[in-house]
């Protein structure tokens, strides 16, 4: 009887010391970390110049090994994601973060395009802060087109500060269509609205062109007619000198 009542007390401490350790070792124990539970994308300026989607965005995480998607949220390198999408040319910045519910979300900033050149060697875009962006048939901006003797250097000193100026003008914006480069690098535009070509001559002082073009439509042009001249010059100062059709 002794016998057996001992053992009891064996197995009985036994038992308590095994659950002692089950339960120390359980509140050691760190909580699983919560994975990223969703990848949220979003595109600036998807209507101003539709060049990136979100599923390249993906594609390039997918690529590059680096999709968030069932991470744990400390592994996951927002500051490495945002380098390696920055180095997409069509996109002018990034930026990724974490929420407390287990999202990361992804802003990428698109290059906003201003003008298109055209020439006979290249073809390319110049952005709102005069950067060259390779072409795109994906862009859905209406943009002005800047044709004939047009070299790199030329768009982005010359021809940028200029289309970023028709860009800032309501009036201008909605009417110049193409900007054409001569030999000489004096300049031609062709309107959206009459049947006339306006010769800028250079581009130093363009604003002081436009603003007495600009008067010349309104009071001159609202009386005639639009389609009157074939050729308005600006390029002489404080005159305009107006080609009739034959």
């Amino acid at each position: 009887m002794k016998l057996f009542k001992k053992i009891l007390v064996i197995v009985a401490v036994l038992l308590v010391g095994t659950y002692l350790v089950v339960a120390v070792t359980t509140l050691n124990r760190k909580p699983a970390e919560a994975g990223c539970r969703k990848l949220t994308l979003v595109i600036k300026d998807s209507v101003n110049a539709g060049f990136i989607t979100q599923k390249e965005v993906l594609e390039t995480l997918e690529q590059k090994g680096i999709n968030p998607l069932s991470r744990p949220m400390s592994e996951i390198n927002t500051r490495q994601m945002e380098e390696i999408l920055a180095q997409n040319p069509l996109i002018d910045h990034v930026e990724c973060y974490k929420t407390h519910d287990g999202t990361v979300v992804v802003e990428a900033y698109q290059r906003i395009p201003i003008l298109r050149v055209m020439t006979a060697e290249e073809s390319f875009y110049l952005d709102s802060k005069g950067t060259v962006m390779p072409t795109s048939t994906k862009c859905v901006a209406q943009l002005v087109v800047a044709t004939g003797h047009i070299d790199q250097t030329f768009a982005v000193k010359t021809l940028y500060p200029f289309a970023r100026f028709l860009q800032s003008d309501a009036f201008w914006r909605a009417q110049i269509e193409q900007i054409n480069v001569l030999r000489d690098h004096t300049v031609e535009l062709v309107p959206r609205v009459g049947d006339h070509l306006i010769y800028m001559g250079t581009l130093t002082t363009y604003q002081h062109k436009l603003d007495r073009l600009k008067r010349f439509y309104t009071e001159g042009l609202n009386r005639v007619g639009w389609n009157r001249y074939s050729r308005i010059s600006v390029d002489i100062p404080n005159q305009i000198v107006c080609t009739k059709k034959k």
